[in-house]
């Protein structure tokens, strides 16, 4: 990716053009978040996400003190063995120990997106998702420049391991795009969550259309605490939008139980899921 006008400084200048007619087609497949099934970082979470019918998994890493969990040779093995067996992708990781030291102003939270970057590749996914919430979500413009120069310095080594790194926040598309600019890395994406970006009201349809396919490296698809299709997000605009940009990567199911059955509940969202792109298709 070129900076520059051909690049991401046009993009924070007018929206993506993209060919309605040549993207009709649903491209991206649709997995499930590893805590939302109440197993974070249990490799039960594999075989229970294959059992309730999805693509993937995003897996994650864990929260320890002197290191990574995920980082052990043994688990990551003990991982892909069970990938494996049961037939089902890892698609993505998901740094939560950012929740603890907050890459907006804690150093260790950069130690951690460094120290994630070998897990991801071992493991053989593509994408590390960056949590930006609670006191560590982005508020100021000082905060965003921080973190923009801290992954400055990390990108390179992402790069060169061909790792994704998802900032997935409470901001707009256009501030993402500010921070993957002063990134000045290809390696700095947008991990977009449709129900965190409608509940800071941004029009989550346009900025999907906005961002384009390359500037978005994976999705969460929510509406919490009701199910899809009962809250206030228009879900077949959202696969329409998805659609309509080329997205190919993965759209991961994040979504909360409001009956308290995680199998039940995960399986009422996916069949909505699937029914709304068979009904697009259709």
């Amino acid at each position: 990716m070129q900076m520059g006008a051909t690049g991401l400084g046009a993009v924070a200048l007018a929206p993506q053009l993209f060919s309605y007619a040549a993207s009709r087609g649903v491209k991206f497949k649709v997995g499930v978040t590893d805590w939302n099934l109440r197993q974070e970082a249990k490799l039960e979470a594999v075989a229970l996400a294959k059992k309730l019918g999805f693509d993937g998994i995003q897996v994650s890493i864990g929260k320890g003190e002197d290191k990574l969990p995920l980082s052990t040779p043994e688990l990551q093995k003990a991982y892909l063995q069970e990938s494996k067996r049961v037939g089902i992708p890892l698609a993505s990781l998901c740094l939560e120990i950012l929740h603890r030291n907050g890459l907006k102003s804690d150093p260790l939270g950069q130690r951690w997106v460094a120290e994630s970057i070998p897990i991801a590749k071992a493991l053989g996914v593509k994408v590390i998702l960056l949590p930006f919430f609670g006191k560590w979500a982005l508020q100021t413009q000082a905060e965003m420049d921080y973190v923009g120069d801290a992954l400055r310095e990390i990108a390179p080594q992402a790069e060169k391991a061909k790792i994704i790194l998802g900032l997935e926040d409470t901001i707009s598309a256009k501030d993402n795009v500010r921070i993957m600019e002063r990134t000045k890395s290809p390696a700095v994406l947008t991990y977009y969550d449709v129900g965190n970006s409608t509940k800071g009201g941004f029009n989550v349809v346009e900025e999907i259309r906005w961002l384009g396919r390359q500037h978005i490296c994976e999705v969460h698809l929510k509406d919490n605490p009701n199910y899809l299709g009962k809250g206030k997000i228009d879900f077949p605009a959202v696969i329409d939008a998805l659609a309509e940009i080329g997205f190919d990567k993965w759209a991961q199911l994040e979504t909360d139980s409001p009956s308290k059955s995680i199998e039940g509940d995960m399986a009422i969202n996916l069949k909505f899921i699937r029914d709304v792109i068979a009904n697009r298709k259709a």
